[in-house]
């Protein structure tokens, strides 16, 4: 009975721990099968996915580098583009204000000019109405005096008078009015 109990271990029988050994066997042999099988191509494509998601982080970390890159580089050109205009913008105020300047300038010559060219005018207008008021007094003197000397004197001589009478009164006294 010891050797009948002893086959079987905890109430199993021979055949049932040869069984249970076996099919112990199979699964072990099944799991490395099916672990061959599965997990071998499921560890593949979750090792692809997790590479595909690195590449993709290191993908999107140079695109954000080349955007940093891009727009501080287009933050320079527009620093550039502003410093240019505002360059421009300088040069044109001085154009400006140097155009004016000439301007003004041109216009103080035209009036000058104007200023002296009437002024000549006015001096020439008095020359010539000095001349006419000359005239007409030697006409006037010459008649009044050709009723006082009466009609015996001739004509060369009553110049000669008038000519030394307007040398008496100077002539600074016709020109300083």
């Amino acid at each position: 009975m010891l050797a009948q109990e002893y086959l079987r271990l905890f109430n199993l029988d021979a055949q049932l721990l040869f069984d249970s050994a076996l099919l112990a066997i199979s699964i072990f042999v099944l799991f490395l099968l099916l672990s061959y099988l599965l997990f071998n191509p499921a560890r593949k494509l979750l090792k692809d996915r997790q590479d595909r998601i690195n590449n993709d982080i290191t993908s999107a970390e140079a695109d954000k580098e080349a955007a940093k890159a891009l727009k501080a580089e287009y933050e320079a050109k527009l620093k550039d583009v502003n410093k240019e205009a505002e360059a421009i913008l300088a040069e044109a105020r001085q154009k400006a204000i140097r155009n004016q300047a000439k301007i003004v300038d041109e216009a103080k010559e035209e009036a000058s000019r104007i200023i002296k060219r009437a002024q000549s005018e006015a001096e020439l207008e008095k020359k010539h109405a000095m001349d006419d008021v000359k005239q007409e007094m030697i006409q006037i003197a010459s008649m009044m005096a050709a009723k006082v000397v009466s009609a015996s004197i001739d004509t060369q001589i009553q110049d000669t008078l008038v000519d030394e009478t307007l040398k008496e009164m100077g002539e600074s006294t016709w020109q300083s009015r």
